[in-house]
């Protein structure tokens, strides 16, 4: 089997990117990585936000991170890749799917190299699982997530379930820890046949697929899972099975449960 490079652009603080989406490319695939520039850093201690209204300094990044996105993928210039990714589905979320479908198009087109938004890879992935109705869990702030709803449902899927997830300090995807996730989607109690899509690849996912899995028949995607699992696809320049397989065959060590894995 060849092995192929993947180029991977992720934001500035984002600590979980890297780590698993090393370990669900494995051997596979070697895996370069770039990081968006700090545009207007955020202050630590922020006010507090209603439960609906965008904070304008995160809406700023975000939006610049889309701004910014056609020249970052010139950061890896020169280097011979078989796929470039952005691993970042916030930033997604304020445009409209066909309009992130047609920049990721573009940019396929103007490089000559396969790419993909973590959004894109993750509707891919549920085409390809046939998957059409979705439990959508949710680390970040409710109005981002209202935003994450709508951009699921214009892109033709069914949201029957949405999962706040929060932090013990508030809304923020790169604290949320396993035990915060496993524990907010216990109680919310999705059903045992669901498709489950935890979006944001700066959340920390891969612990929690054995648990949430087990003694059900959950679909378990997560947006590092999709974004590998598409990369890999065109790394190694043939067609990847995303399938319910052992967890233990592609994360750490587990009891063995059933859950999405790239094969």
């Amino acid at each position: 089997m060849s092995r192929g490079r993947v180029g991977v652009i992720v934001a500035p603080a984002n600590p979980s990117a890297e780590p698993e989406l090393t370990r669900l490319l494995g051997s596979r695939a070697d895996m370069h990585v770039t990081r968006f520039p700090v545009q207007n850093p955020i202050p630590a201690a922020r006010p507090p936000l209603s439960a609906r209204r965008p904070g304008p300094a995160l809406a700023k990044r975000l939006e610049g991170y889309n701004e910014a996105l056609p020249a970052m993928v010139h950061a890896f210039d020169g280097l011979p890749l078989s796929a470039m990714v952005m691993a970042c589905s916030e930033p997604r979320y304020l445009l409209d799917p066909d309009q992130d479908r047609e920049q990721c198009d573009e940019l396929t087109a103007r490089t000559g190299v396969p790419f993909a938004s973590a959004t894109l890879a993750a509707r891919e992935a549920m085409e390809h699982l046939m998957v059409s109705d979705i439990v959508l869990v949710s680390p970040y702030q409710p109005w981002l997530t209202e935003l994450a709803e709508r951009f699921w449902k214009k892109a033709g899927i069914t949201v029957t379930q949405v999962v706040q997830v929060r932090a013990a300090g508030g809304y923020s995807p790169y604290t949320v820890t396993p035990a915060d996730l496993i524990r907010q989607v216990e109680l919310a109690d999705p059903p045992g046949d669901a498709a489950l899509l935890f979006t944001g690849s700066g959340t920390a996912t891969l612990p929690v697929l054995g648990p949430l899995s087990t003694g059900n028949d959950r679909v378990l995607l997560t947006s590092n899972l999709c974004t590998a699992w598409w990369a890999l696809s065109r790394a190694i320049g043939r067609p990847v099975t995303l399938s319910r397989v052992p967890y233990r065959r592609h994360m750490a060590a587990s009891n063995g449960a059933r859950v999405g894995g790239v094969a």
